[in-house]
């Protein structure tokens, strides 16, 4: 049979059949995506009524290929391949014959016809139950894992460098000061006016201080330290092991025999426990002195009757309970924080949605901790 070939700028194909009814198909020129992929439909059209036992590829006039000359040779084996043609490739240049070798072993991805389904709505709360008990079986883990790196840690055995203990601490606590000021001036000066507007048309604005020294020492000022701490701390907790789980630094130390929750999530952990009831300390009294600036700058009350009406509002366990609050409250950021960092993908956007999840997450828990608190405190009459 007479040759037949298609040209396509800088490649040439050829095609002709022998007596033995063997295709032979020659490939010459430079075969490049850019100038597009021809499409073996073409040769099985001319084909069509001619009978073929077997095709042969020869590339030997191939001055350079990339995946257009793969992708032609695979989609026309396939094509010769579903009536029966085998396809000799020999003739191909090496890359050629090893990425076709390739694609042949490597499965097509199955999908399930049953997943491609739309999902009933019991589908969805079934999986979505099964998604949040994972979810909680894993976090159980995670609390195992910290106690007994804790237990490991009191008995001198952990891999947790007190250094590192210590740069948390300075960086959790003494680096926190400026924010934890501001804010806490700020919410003091808040409700030192929100108190005068419902006191004063009573006569009573003098008790301005009982109510900011009692909202701060016993609630605001262990819950904004703690939600202030869960966008500072917190998700930097998440972003830093999330880089290091992303730059593959988590599995080195997993590889040196080290494990992550030793050296990297206790210390953290043990940082922001035992700063967070100091930093609540210093945002009661700051959040006081806020008020008491504005009771006496702008309510007239003399610094003396501040300081006595604060000292008859607050008792020890008043204090107690806010300095108490602030160090569950510690623990649950720095935990939340380290498990969005270690738990994340690894991905760039993996860290920008660790950090989101660690602060949204600790900022809920914290609320809610909060709200368990007051009901637990109401019952037992503190």
């Amino acid at each position: 049979m007479d040759e037949t070939r298609w040209t396509s700028g800088e490649r040439e194909l050829t095609v002709w059949t022998e007596a033995d009814r063997r295709l032979y198909v020659r490939l010459t020129g430079t075969w490049r995506i850019a100038d597009g992929v021809p499409l073996g439909a073409a040769v099985t059209d001319w084909l069509a009524g001619f009978p073929v036992s077997r095709v042969s590829f020869d590339g030997r006039g191939v001055l350079g290929w990339d995946s257009a000359l793969v992708s032609f040779v695979h989609d026309l084996a396939e094509r010769l391949g579903r009536v029966g043609v085998p396809a000799d490739l020999t003739g191909l240049p090496d890359g050629v014959r090893q990425l076709l070798t390739l694609a042949r072993i490597t499965p097509e991805p199955h999908v399930d016809a049953a997943l491609a389904k739309p999902r009933s709505w019991r589908t969805r709360l079934g999986l979505g139950a099964l998604d949040v008990a994972r979810g909680a079986w894993s976090d159980l883990a995670l609390v195992g894992d910290v106690t007994w790196s804790l237990a490991r840690a009191a008995a001198g055995r952990a891999r947790t460098r007190v250094g590192d203990v210590l740069e948390e601490m300075v960086e959790a606590g003494a680096r926190a000061l400026p924010i934890v000021t501001l804010t806490s001036v700020l919410l003091g000066a808040i409700l030192a006016f929100v108190g005068a507007s419902a006191l004063r048309p009573f006569g009573a604005g003098i008790y301005v201080a009982n109510v900011v020294a009692i909202a701060m020492l016993r609630e605001i000022g262990a819950v904004i330290t703690a939600i202030v701490m869960a966008g500072r701390t917190g998700s930097a907790y998440a972003a830093q092991l999330a880089t290091m789980k992303l730059t593959e630094e988590l599995d080195a130390l997993e590889t040196m025999g080290i494990g992550d929750i030793e050296f990297l999530v206790l210390p953290r952990m043990l940082a922001l426990s035992l700063m967070m009831p100091l930093l609540c300390v210093y945002a009661d009294f700051v959040g006081v002195a806020g008020g008491a600036i504005v009771a006496v700058g702008m309510l007239h009350v003399s610094p003396i009757q501040v300081l006595h009406q604060t000292r008859a509002a607050v008792g020890l366990s008043t204090f107690l309970i806010g300095v108490g609050k602030s160090a569950v409250f510690g623990a649950i950021v720095a935990f939340l924080g380290c498990r969005a960092g270690v738990r994340t993908g690894r991905s760039a956007a993996s860290v920008g949605r660790a950090a989101t999840t660690a602060m949204v997450g600790a900022i809920v828990a914290i609320i809610a901790a909060d709200g368990a608190f007051a009901v637990i405190f109401q019952v037992i009459g503190v």
